[in-house]
């Protein structure tokens, strides 16, 4: 067997035994990396030198009996996270020179426990988008073909680089991020596991702010399991974030073995949008026949106002980045572009430095926030927010999780969908109002479509229920026994 054909919790239960050397392990991820990133372009930076000298130290914390949580473990760190020393650029030119001087909280966290960052993942630039297209450092492409084609397909986004890498195994797992479904989404089409986890179990400390009030880390991994591991170690509370939840962190991966005997399992009936396809219908189906014979009671429920949440999103969001990209001037840190006075220095230095997509929604939500605007569409989505968050909490009165797809559709090529903005904020239809109630959403693969690529379905649990949520998503994947793999990754063919 190949070192690639471990899981993240069977590679941490070689490590312990010895049986490989995080050195060993590292190379082997590193040499694939340099291999493959340039069919996939799903790293911007790669940092050789800096993951062996983290595996060199977890090879001595094993050999002391002091190895923590993640030691020796090789994962992908999406470039929206700080990293000390390490060039961070959020996927755009105005920040293309930054290199912070500190780490952000989740990646410290991960340190601490072993961890081995082998580079800095591509991403939509300011994880602005639904394919990883919009980075300033190239698209980033998925390493699953539709059958007999050779197009080129999007990984989804914004954390694309991330599912990218883990799918194509050039990382055991990776951090990413999710404010409208940037985590779900990818992993989603790209074939693997992905979580956000209820805003405020992870600090945002360090990571580059998009909507402040949406934004929340988590990981992307190949199962279930590997997911709950890289959670634990990520999430806990911190005092430099204000909206940390002060909680304990539970055993996520112990949750993931307790079955779902007796849960009741929600299905929203507004998830079943017009246009949706036959194919992913009948996966959500099974889904939910996978979980009857498990244990579980299928109910239906109803979220009256889901079929807002896109248009609230999309002034949300917005809004908030409208605010949060302010900060890039050109003054203090990244790039900058001179002019004859002060007004100018910002004028050119945010026209060169922003992509398109960045532009669009600095504007629009410049548009919502301002003089005779505000009341109409801001503080009126505000509004239609909480009535969304309340159409959850209902729905958890009668149902310990839901199960739904996790996007309408498998993922889409290079060249299509790209040059509608409306058209791809509908991959997110499913996923935002998830991060408008603040509520945790794991996306499990499921199948593949007609064609040979992965369909994701989506678990969502009460906030803070994470365990709850991992417990359902293991026993759906039990149950799909989803084996296949890309047609692009490391150690094919060992």
């Amino acid at each position: 067997m190949s070192v690639f054909d471990l899981s993240l919790a069977a590679a941490r239960d070689a490590l312990r035994s010895r049986s490989v050397s995080a050195t060993e392990l590292t190379r082997a991820y590193l040499d694939a990396a340099e291999a493959l990133n340039p069919q996939l372009n799903a790293y911007i930076t790669i940092t050789p030198d800096e993951a062996l000298a983290q595996a060199k130290a977890a090879d001595a914390a094993l050999a002391a009996g002091t190895a923590g949580a993640l030691a020796g473990i090789p994962v992908a760190v999406k470039d929206l996270y700080c990293t000390k020393g390490v060039r961070t650029t959020a996927g755009s030119r105005i920040l293309a020179p930054f290199v912070p001087p500190y780490e952000s909280t989740v990646t410290a966290k991960m340190l601490a426990e072993g961890a081995v960052f082998l580079g800095k993942a591509n991403l939509d630039e300011f994880a602005m988008g639904s394919s990883t297209g919009t980075s300033a450092y190239g698209p980033a492409t998925n390493p699953w073909r539709r059958r007999n084609e050779t197009t080129k397909l999007v990984p989804g986004g914004s954390s694309g680089g991330s599912a990218a890498a883990v799918a194509a195994r050039i990382a055991l797992g990776a951090t990413a991020t999710d404010t409208g479904g940037s985590i779900r989404q990818p992993a989603s089409f790209c074939g693997v596991t992905g979580i956000k986890p209820t805003y405020g179990r992870c600090s945002r400390w360090g990571v580059v702010a998009y909507g402040s009030s949406l934004d929340q880390p988590g990981p992307i991994g190949r199962s279930v399991e590997d997911c709950a591991i890289l959670l634990g170690a990520m999430a806990g509370h911190d005092p430099k974030d204000s909206t940390s939840a002060n909680l304990p962190v539970p055993d996520f991966a112990a949750a993931c073995r307790r079955g779902v005997k007796g849960l009741r399992i929600g299905v929203p009936r507004e998830y079943r949008v017009e246009g949706m396809s036959a194919e992913i219908d009948a996966i959500w189906r099974q889904g939910l026949d996978w979980l009857r014979e498990a244990g579980a009671e299928v109910v239906d429920v109803s979220l009256p106002h889901t079929r807002y949440g896109l248009a609230t999103y999309y002034i949300v969001a917005p809004a908030e980045a409208s605010s949060n990209l302010a900060r890039y001037d050109g003054v203090r840190f990244g790039a900058r572009s001179e002019g004859a006075d002060l007004v100018e220095l910002y004028q050119n230095t945010r026209a060169d430095g922003f992509g398109a997509e960045v532009k669009r929604r600095i504007m629009i939500g410049t548009y919502v926030l301002s003089a005779g605007y505000y009341d109409a569409y801001y503080l009126r989505a505000q509004k239609v927010r909480a009535l969304i968050r309340k159409d959850f909490t209902d729905a958890f009165r009668d149902v310990d999780a839901l199960l739904a797809p996790t996007a309408p559709t498998a993922a889409f090529g290079q060249d299509e969908n790209m040059e509608d903005p409306v058209t791809m904020y509908l991959n997110d239809v499913f996923t935002v109002p998830v991060n408008l109630a603040g509520i945790p959403g794991l996306s499990v693969p499921a199948g593949l479509d007609g064609a040979g690529l992965p369909l994701g379905l989506q678990v969502l649990g009460r906030p803070f229920d994470e365990e709850t949520v991992f417990a359902v998503g293991a026993a759906l994947e039990r149950a799909a026994g989803f084996s296949a793999t890309p047609a692009i990754r490391a150690g094919e063919g060992a």
